[in-house]
């Protein structure tokens, strides 16, 4: 049966404006241009310390200035916050089925389950694939795989969830059923990322027939 692989930031709940805001004070204290879609293009899905590498190369400790950089996410992360229209329901139904699951993110962990008890569903995972933990992080597939293991599963059962085009990237090379998330992103961008499906969020009407068929795959 399937086994669901969620990423978090834009896939499980909409924090990308709190991310942006805190990016765009970052870039311009630092003299940076902020043109817009500066966040979608040069950081959505990315570990801090590969964007700080490619615009922030002199600073001396890319690692605390990513650790200041997530505080600074968290103060400003109100709880209760909003998840992706749909979400709660769907994983009813996935334990119901006695499917698995896990969330594959990016976030450090401190983000990760600042986000999940902000949503309400941090009693929902027992598998948490922190990016940073790895030796690789997105857009490489180690964290998917390594979701894989924990679960015992191979990608042939996997369905992975997510919004930005690093992420796609990471699931479609660990071999999971990619499904995308248009919560930032249009259909033919995360499709060229390796995308299978793209859904608007999980009250999709799409969703449903694309669950039931890998189903049957998987069974």
């Amino acid at each position: 049966m399937p086994a669901l692989l969620f990423d978090l930031d834009g896939t499980m709940l909409n924090s990308d404006p709190i991310h942006e805001a805190v990016f765009t004070e970052l870039w311009t204290a630092r003299g940076l241009p902020v043109p817009e879609g500066f966040y979608m293009e040069q950081v959505h899905g990315r570990l801090n310390v590969d964007v700080f590498a490619d615009y922030l190369p002199d600073d001396p400790d890319p690692q605390a200035l990513s650790k200041w950089k997530e505080a600074q996410f968290r103060d400003r992360l109100p709880a209760p916050y909003p998840e992706t229209p749909g979400l709660t329901a769907f994983l009813d139904h996935a334990q119901a089925q006695g499917w698995k699951m896990a969330v594959v993110t990016n976030a450090m962990r401190l983000n990760a389950e600042a986000m999940l008890g902000a949503i309400g569903l941090r009693d929902r995972f027992e598998v948490i694939v922190i990016g940073e933990e790895c030796a690789h992080g997105k857009p490489h597939p180690l964290p998917y795989l390594t979701a894989m293991e924990a679960l015992r599963e191979t990608a042939a059962t996997c369905i992975a969830f997510e919004d930005s085009p690093s992420g796609m990237r990471a699931a479609a090379a660990s071999g999971a059923y990619s499904i995308g998330i248009r919560s930032a992103l249009d259909d033919a961008t995360l499709r060229a990322a390796g995308a299978h499906m793209t859904i608007r969020d999980f009250t999709d009407p799409a969703l449903p027939a694309i669950l039931a068929r890998i189903e049957g795959v998987a069974a």
